[in-house]
């Protein structure tokens, strides 16, 4: 057996051994030349599945479109996937092993905040570029040299849903969060701006990432006076229980989500109870609805028809996360015209106008995400589906 075969298949016994399992994605044999090999590691499976899986399946997308077009200077591009099923542990076992067995560049994935944080000092210690698809500000607050993010920030989603509260003439609101380490961040930071708007939060619940039932918690809310809307930070499955115990107890004040619940997924697990619930959410979601002359229009409309043409599903901003992040990297490594680690994160902070399927994105050393309030969209549910929504 030639020697990168015997390496791969002892990589692959060994990845069959563990608990997860990794993927290695090259395709167009004619590219002759050694592989340029990017890492990832996604929540394919577990409870944050419905965030990881779109990842998933973008990455392979773009890697073997890239790859059918002649690869990145003149080399194939091998994807090396692994699946942490939403656990820290994995995650960062994983990450270890992209770094050291193999040999990767550059990395996109981290689907959760805590499964990205947990990953962090491994690739700050190795200085390999790590482009996170987790939402915390703490991912890039403060700036660490080697690690960027796609989605809009927890503060970013919080001082959006506030503008349209501030709209509306909401002054005091309710507030029931996750526990998880995205709901924690988020609670967190919409605390921080919450003032800026001249807005009280005047009773506050939390649930925790396993808990079924949320109407006890919402009993409390609905029973404090002068209330005006309610605020859910979180993702998984615990937003979509919030929202169908909400409309279980009649609670009839204006609910927001955040960006966390950002994919139809959501709507499906909430059912009727989801009709008139608002939240920001990057433009992917409503591709179709865009202006002709909406600068992401052309993106997210032929990311939105490659996405749901090859897997049969919508799409999801998750997967944009995604998509946006092995753009950005790709390009970076373009412009670096090389895939020394170092080159590449050079090029990655250079960043400047990609127009994304998240947003348009321009980087800097102080600026490891580049996105602000206006690359978010506020959006509500009607009928079932996702609609601009004019503050009213």
């Amino acid at each position: 057996m030639p020697q990168t075969a015997a390496r791969r298949a002892l990589r692959a016994a060994a990845v069959i051994a563990s608990t997860a399992v990794a993927s290695v994605f090259a395709v167009t044999p004619g590219l002759a030349a050694d592989p340029i090999r990017i890492g990832s590691v996604v929540s394919a499976t577990g409870p944050a599945s419905f965030l990881g899986d779109p990842e998933q399946k973008t990455l392979k997308l773009y890697v073997e479109a890239l790859n059918k077009k002649g690869g990145l200077m003149g080399r194939p591009v091998e994807l090396v996937l692994y699946d942490d099923g939403g656990d820290a542990n994995k995650a960062r076992t994983f990450a270890t092993r992209l770094v050291e067995d193999d040999k990767v560049v550059a990395m996109v994935g981290g689907t959760t905040t805590g499964t990205t944080m947990a990953m962090i000092p491994v690739f700050e210690d190795a200085k390999i570029p790590f482009v996170s698809l987790a939402g915390a500000i703490e991912i890039v607050e403060p700036v660490r040299a080697f690690v960027f993010k796609t989605p809009h920030t927890d503060k970013t989603a919080c001082q959006k849903i506030f503008e349209d509260m501030k709209s509306r003439g909401i002054t005091k609101v309710g507030m029931i969060s996750g526990t998880d380490g995205f709901g924690k961040s988020m609670r967190a930071q919409c605390m921080k701006v919450v003032g800026d708007y001249g807005i009280t939060v005047a009773a506050e619940e939390s649930y925790g990432p396993t808990d079924a039932d949320m109407t006890p918690q919402l009993n409390k809310i609905k029973n404090t006076a002068g209330l005006q809307a309610v605020l859910n930070p979180g993702f998984g499955q615990g937003p979509a229980i919030v929202t169908r115990n909400y409309a279980q107890l009649g609670i009839t004040l204006p609910l927001y989500q955040s960006h966390g619940v950002a994919s139809k997924s959501f709507i499906e697990l909430a059912g009727p109870a989801a009709e008139g619930v608002r939240l920001p959410a990057p433009a992917l979601l409503i591709a179709d609805k865009l202006a002709e002359n909406d600068p992401q229009k052309k993106v997210v409309m032929e990311y939105k028809k490659s996405y749901e043409s090859a897997t049969g599903q919508p799409v999801s901003t998750f997967g944009g996360y995604g998509f946006d992040g092995i753009q950005i990297l790709v390009q970076a490594i373009e412009r670096a015209k090389s895939t020394e680690p170092r080159k590449i994160r050079d090029a990655i902070e250079s960043t400047k106008g990609y127009v994304g399927a998240t947003g348009l994105y321009t980087m800097s050393p102080k600026d490891h995400l580049g996105l602000g309030t206006e690359s978010f969209r506020m959006l509500e549910i009607k009928g079932g589906d996702w609609v601009p929504t004019e503050t009213k």
